[in-house]
């Protein structure tokens, strides 16, 4: 993946909000971030509650919160800042190692770290596949598996709370918590950990998956539009009359192709079984009574069904209806993993002369057999998965982009923060709704990480314009700063609001949620400054260590998470396939450990203490004191971790390596086979060492079993898991490392 720290799924897909909404009242209802319509009345007060809720706000950072809190960016008597004043926090979060999103939130889930629960990184190698092979850590065995035979473990190391639950007669329920997808797990197509019981709940929603197709930018002027008189009859008779003449694209902007299966999703070729087709037309419309033509409205719509009247049922949205600056749903109908996607309007001016706007990229929820019933509850009663924020529209890798202006690409990112952590929302409150009477409900929301990754623009040492490396210092874009700035405050808002719209949904008794509600995160946030090619790298090692970079890809391969390095050595007898032999298997770890170890940046402007600061902060070796090199395990490798695994400094990160490549202020000229270090495209990274201040996770909580004003100076994410097995009278497993934080509890 691009950004592998963070591409928490796939991006993108669309929503609507009642079956009762339709033309315009969905739109306004879209617009509007906090109406939830029924899901966010408050449960009866005679009604049970869930005894309590997780909600994890992925890359929040006590010190943001802590300072949004104070200087009242944040309210401080709603959401947060309730959970704050009337009940429990820490100061210090200490989270796993490496701090990534799939490594920690299984160790929330477990209890257990991630040597236990075996997922040492949101992207690595299992080591029983071939050398090749990567395996994402959100679609990994939890607790491990067996390699000889490929199979699922007996006795797994770490084991999601959920199970011990369970067992216990109690009532859970995951949304699009990591692990929680009722997914069969495959390594060489062989099941290493069954969805049935380890990865199914009471009501498990699985989080969003890739669609087929990623956003596309489209720019029109008034010669791509007409008259329609039969297109502008339509629309009077579904209440969207036009004080002007309705024009309508001369042709299909773009024709989707979509399977009627689940075998397969959507595509812009009928290869796979796509048999069905979307000729996609846009009208505008002038929906001001003025006496002027001004246009101000955009309707997207299948061609062959042109406009009809409703009212649709979701899934369905019916054709999509945006004004500029805001976007719409549209749902890909017979599609049959139910498909959707979304249209913004960058710009419309009011006599058409400039058209852009931009679809994003179609998702659908996995129709994973073990949990068709609650996809389906979602899909019919919130809308079909909507567009998550995406990295690759501000930064122009997607297609279409690159006349947008940076104004018109940032509002895009900042409509889908709005628009998906609504959906989120209201697939928890949905959840809750459902499950009033759940012992436990577990809840993921994406934001502030995304923004975090693309707006954390903080260190003098960042490039503002990420096409020139000058841009540094005191030529960095000041007003881009502060631009940015109010985005990742913007994240927090809306991630606060979906903690204060659950609140709001379970009700208070004496001012503290019926509910025990525990706002955690998965890892903090620090800026990056420079981009490293993990390739160049791993050539260099090998180089120095006397060995030819052509093993690269057949002896020796990297695997990296933001700022975190996995080496893994193509080793006989473990990888299937593996041809190096032990000794040469020895002597490829010491001289990629002692190549990683002591390299350091040699750019003084970047590398502020050349004497004393190395590129990685921490290095470690797979020991080979068991007797079977390569197989060996302690507290800090695992079984498939890398046989090296290296996490590198603040200030440093694996993604973000541009097309072509920009040379650092101060560096000899890009070059794509030597060059380590070059200028990123983005800015905020996590997935350093958990010890690492900056890494530290957030815990809040609240609620009737929860004692108030305690502020804890430390704690560890594996400690969540406990805790909630304390208050719900159950014992935990023997795989649990954590303790339970009885501190804060009554």
């Amino acid at each position: 993946m691009h950004h592998t720290s963070r591409n928490k799924g796939a991006v993108i897909a669309a929503v609507l909000l009642l079956s009762s909404f339709t033309g315009s009242h969905a739109y306004a209802a879209a617009q509007d971030p906090d109406n939830f319509g029924p899901l966010g009345a408050p449960l009866p007060n005679n009604s049970p509650v869930p005894k309590v809720i997780v909600i994890s706000l992925d890359g929040a950072t006590p010190g943001l919160i802590e300072n949004y809190v104070a200087t009242k960016v944040l309210p401080t008597n709603t959401g947060l800042g309730l959970l704050r004043g009337k009940g429990s926090r820490a100061t210090q979060n200490v989270t796993e190692t490496p701090s990534l999103t799939a490594v920690s939130h299984l160790s929330i889930a477990t209890g257990s770290t991630a040597v236990h629960n075996n997922v040492p990184s949101n992207t690595y190698h299992p080591v029983a596949a071939p050398i090749t092979a990567t395996l994402s850590g959100f679609g990994a065995p939890i607790g491990g598996y067996t390699i000889s035979p490929l199979g699922p473990i007996a006795a797994p190391t770490a084991k999601p709370m959920w199970l011990t639950l369970r067992d216990a007669g109690r009532k859970v329920v995951t949304a699009t918590w990591p692990g929680g997808d009722g997914a069969d797990i495959r390594i060489n197509n062989v099941i290493t950990q069954n969805a049935v019981p380890t990865r199914t709940v009471d009501y498990t929603v699985p989080f969003g998956a890739f669609g087929g197709l990623g956003a596309q930018g489209f720019i029109l002027t008034a010669a791509n539009f007409g008259h329609d008189a039969a297109i502008e009859s339509q629309l009077a008779a579904a209440g969207h009359p036009s004080f002007s003449p309705v024009q309508v694209t001369n042709v299909p902007f773009e024709t989707v192709f979509c399977a009627p299966a689940t075998t397969a999703t959507c595509g812009t070729t009928n290869a796979s079984g796509r048999t069905l087709v979307y000729n996609m037309k846009a009208a505008a419309l002038d929906t001001t009574n003025d006496s002027s033509m001004n246009y101000d409205t955009l309707v997207f719509f299948e061609a062959a069904q042109g406009i009809p009247a409703g009212p649709f049922v979701l899934p369905s949205t019916g054709p999509a209806y945006a004004k500029k600056k805001t976007s719409a749903p549209f749902f890909y109908a017979g599609s049959g993993n139910v498909v959707g996607a979304a249209f913004f309007v960058a710009t419309l001016a009011p006599n058409l002369s400039q058209v852009r706007f931009a679809r994003y990229g179609a998702n659908f929820i996995p129709q994973n057999a073990a949990v068709l019933a609650d996809v389906a509850d979602v899909n019919n009663f919130v809308g079909f998965w909507a567009p998550q924020p995406d990295f690759r529209i501000p930064e122009r890798l997607s297609p279409g982009f690159t006349a947008f202006t940076d104004a018109e690409l940032e509002a895009t990112y900042e409509d889908q923060v709005k628009t998906f952590t609504r959906y989120q929302t209201m697939v928890a409150l949905n959840a809750i709704e459902q499950n009033a009477d759940a012992d436990l409900v577990m809840l993921y929301f994406e934001q502030p990480d995304g923004s975090s990754h693309q707006f954390l623009l903080n260190d003098p040492r960042q490039a503002t314009n990420p096409a020139n490396a000058a841009s540094i210092g005191a030529g960095q874009d000041q007003k881009k700063i502060a631009r940015y700035d109010s985005y990742l405050k913007n994240a927090y808002r809306r991630a606060n609001g979906a903690v204060e719209a659950i609140i709001k949904k379970v009700g208070k008794k004496f001012g503290v949620p019926r509910s025990n509600i525990i706002v955690v995160s998965d890892h903090g946030f620090a800026p990056f400054h420079t981009a490293v090619s993990a390739n160049n790298l791993l050539s260099a090692a090998l180089v120095a260590g006397g060995f030819s970079p052509s093993l690269i890809n057949s002896s020796v391969v990297i695997r990296t998470s933001g700022p975190a390095a996995n080496v893994y050595i193509n080793l006989a007898g473990r990888e299937s396939g593996g041809a190096v032999d032990a000794a040469t298997y020895q002597s490829l770890v010491t001289a990629i450990s002692s190549y990683f170890q002591t390299v350091t940046d040699p750019n003084v402007q970047f590398n502020y203490s050349l004497t004393n600061q190395k590129l990685f902060s921490h290095v470690f070796v797979r020991p080979s004191d068991c007797g079977q090199p390569g197989f060996c395990t302690n507290d800090d490798i695992g079984q498939d971790s890398g046989d090296v695994m290296a996490l590198m400094d603040v200030g440093y990160n694996f993604d973000g390596i541009q097309s072509p490549g920009i040379a650092r202020k101060g560096d000899a000229a890009f070059n794509a086979t030597t060059t380590i270090f070059s200028v990123p495209n983005f800015y905020g990274a996590h997935g350093h060492h958990a010890s690492i201040p900056a890494m530290s996770a957030s815990f809040y909580a609240a609620g009737p079993n929860i004692k108030s004003g305690v502020v804890l100076p430390t704690m560890r994410n594996i400690d969540v898991a406990p805790t909630i097995l304390d208050i719900l009278g159950v014992e935990p497993e023997a795989t649990v490392d954590g303790s339970a934080l009885t501190q804060i509890l009554k």
